[in-house]
């Protein structure tokens, strides 16, 4: 049988675990005016570091930061504090946290001038870390991070963290360009897009629906890009997952950044799933790219469906997730068929003139005949769209809502 991680811990006798509690014990007295943490040393990059836990309640008095300010690099040791992204951390801390569900952020690195802190080395690797009362811990990586953690800690729901410990790599190092270049080292890692975050996301609320619908939706099955933002066509890909996301937010609640974080998961997949099935079938520019199997679509076909259907493109998809909103019955979770045939007998090509002057623009001198005309994908141009096929069709605002 494989042995657990309780059936590990308790291979140590009580009597090595005395002996070992004993040893170190006397190390965090003789410094218990100063911050003392259990410590691991490695060696990486010619340089001495350290690895150390640190409770969150620690963070106020013991980390800082030295962002950059007004734009000038050489004024910090970080680039400037990108405005919300702390408090987005912040955020999903709380929500997972008041949900009692798992979560993580990823481990802090911190520099610190060798001969500012104390290593008391126990063999092995093992140490322990003093640090001294008028020591700070100075961020490399990690300073959104850190604020986060700071602010929740200082505020009225610091109990949410308040048992949690934090990784923080430390650096021995005290050249301040150096400190700046090893920020830009850490920071070479290429950002993670949407539509892979996405693939990665919790199964509620719209991401846990997108993941459904990639599934249930024969236009979306297969056609869809789970990991650029940007649909790969040579891969016969016409959809991203970012791309559907929006369109179920809107489809549900008219606003595109809608969590939907109270929807049923299940239920609402089936509604939208079986609503769209029908619209794509009905929908003669669309009907042939939804049931033909991706294995039998050549990238010449899908890339002419993107070019010439308006519904290849994500406004497309977005100004048909507004209309379906004015479909849709909250009390009883139906999308009605009637008006899904009305939207499906429309004409989605970019040839429509109902397009023109908002999603579509036509270039009186195209450089290629055949590419007259642009496409203009910002809120102005879906919510002129959506008022205009929604005058046509002389519908009214939701009656549910």
């Amino acid at each position: 049988m494989a042995q657990t991680n309780q059936d590990s811990n308790n291979s140590v006798s009580p009597e090595i675990k005395a002996k070992f509690s004993t040893l170190v014990a006397p190390f965090f007295e003789d410094h218990y005016r100063d911050s003392c943490y259990p410590g691991l040393i490695f060696r990486q990059g010619k340089r001495k570091m350290l690895q150390i836990n640190i409770p969150a309640k620690d963070f106020p008095a013991l980390l800082v930061t030295k962002p950059a300010k007004d734009d000038d690099p050489e004024l910090g040791k970080q680039r400037p504090e990108v405005p919300g992204h702390a408090e987005e951390i912040k955020n999903y801390i709380i929500e997972q946290a008041r949900k009692g569900k798992p979560w993580i952020l990823g481990t802090l690195t911190a520099n610190v001038p060798a001969d500012k802190i104390t290593i008391l080395e126990l063999g092995r690797g093992i140490c322990i870390v003093v640090i001294p009362r008028d020591v700070k811990l100075e961020i490399t990586d990690g300073q959104h991070r850190k604020t986060a953690i700071q602010k929740l800690i200082e505020s009225e729901e610091s109990s949410l963290i308040s048992d949690n410990v934090f990784p923080i790599t430390l650096v021995l190092e005290d050249d301040i360009d150096q400190c700046r270049k090893d920020f830009g080292d850490m920071a070479q890692t290429k950002p993670l897009g949407k539509a892979l975050l996405l693939s990665f996301g919790e199964i509620e609320g719209r991401v846990g629906i997108t993941k459904n619908l990639v599934k249930q939706v024969k236009i979306f099955y297969d056609k869809t890009d789970k990991i650029q933002d940007s649909p790969r066509i040579q891969k016969k890909f016409i959809y991203t997952n970012n791309y559907i996301t929006r369109s179920v937010s809107c489809a549900f609640t008219k606003n595109p950044d809608s969590e939907l974080q109270d929807y049923d998961v299940e239920s609402s997949s089936n509604a939208l799933a079986s609503c769209l099935n029908k619209f794509f079938f009905e929908c003669s520019n669309t009907r042939y790219i939804s049931e033909t199997k991706v294995a039998d679509l050549t990238i010449a076909e899908l890339r002419k469906f993107k070019d010439e259907c308006i519904l290849g493109v994500s406004a497309g998809l977005e100004v048909l997730g507004r209309l379906l909103y004015f479909t849709y019955n909250k009390d009883s979770n139906y999308f009605d068929d009637a008006k899904v045939s009305q939207l499906a007998q429309l004409d989605w090509t970019r040839s429509n003139p109902i397009w023109e002057n908002n999603l579509i623009r036509i270039d009186p001198n195209p450089k290629k005949p055949d590419k007259r005309y642009k496409l203009y994908t910002n809120a102005n141009a879906v919510s002129g769209a959506v008022k205009a096929l929604k005058d046509k069709l002389g519908w009214m605002e939701n009656p549910s809502y």
